[in-house]
């Protein structure tokens, strides 16, 4: 089975303009829909859904969420849930999530972790819908420890390693790296924190990911303290 690489190349194409332009979007207060894609859309986020915030070192990231039961539109689909710092309109970051692919034509998920541009490490412990997910990133000076554990099978994997990675940014995230979403329903982090406080006591930025017929396949709702959720909407088209 052929799986994309989790680095940044390639998931901002089409929404790199904004997310480089980022910081001055968050020094303007909390994000919300961005006129430029549409009303009722949130900033175009490429390949990505979810919040970043940035502007500032970062130390830690952690969330909660329920893996979903997905129904694959086609084996190119794909997508994760996950954490990370760093990868605000940069190639490193740092990162802890789980993966469904569809290459297989049925939901396969796995539990990963990448400090990009270096390749995604898999674990082997058995991940499925309707399991209980949290992710972590920690960073103390180059030292970074990813953690994700599963609260419903009982199992968790932490790995520490050194890296000269990027920290200025801090994300919670829905992602395909092929550009093209499952049918996922919906995704709600819980408990997202960035450095022990709530998510919700920094400016973010909220994004929506945009497809190749130019609609959106997921919407980013409101922030309430660390509890936001991404629904599934394929071919929305903004307007």
């Amino acid at each position: 089975m052929v799986h994309k690489t989790w680095n940044i190349t390639g998931r901002l194409t089409s929404g790199v303009a904004i997310l480089l332009a980022g910081a001055a979007l968050l020094s303007a207060g909390p994000a919300g829909a961005d006129p430029r894609v549409g009303r009722g859309y949130n900033a175009d986020g490429g390949s990505w859904s979810g919040y970043v915030t940035a502007g500032r070192e970062f130390s830690a990231v952690s969330a909660r969420w329920t893996e979903p039961a997905v129904t694959c539109n086609a084996t190119t689909d794909a997508f994760a849930p996950w954490v990370g710092l760093g990868g605000f309109g940069t190639t490193m970051v740092e990162q802890a999530g789980v993966e469904t692919n569809c290459a297989a034509g049925v939901p396969v998920y796995r539990a990963w972790y990448e400090l990009a541009p270096a390749a995604p490490v898999y674990y082997d412990d058995p991940v499925g819908a309707g399991d209980s997910i949290s992710a972590e990133v920690t960073r103390a000076g180059t030292r970074y420890t990813l953690t994700v554990t599963d609260h419903t099978r009982q199992w968790s994997r932490t790995v520490t390693r050194s890296y000269d990675g990027s920290n200025t940014s801090a994300e919670f995230i829905l992602e395909s790296p092929t550009g093209t979403f499952p049918d996922f329903g919906t995704v709600t982090f819980t408990r997202a924190s960035v450095d022990g406080r709530p998510l919700s006591t920094y400016t973010s930025l909220a994004l929506d990911a945009r497809n190749a017929g130019g609609g959106y396949d997921d919407h980013t709702g409101a922030l309430a303290g660390g509890t936001f959720s991404v629904r599934y909407r394929h071919g929305a088209t903004a307007g």
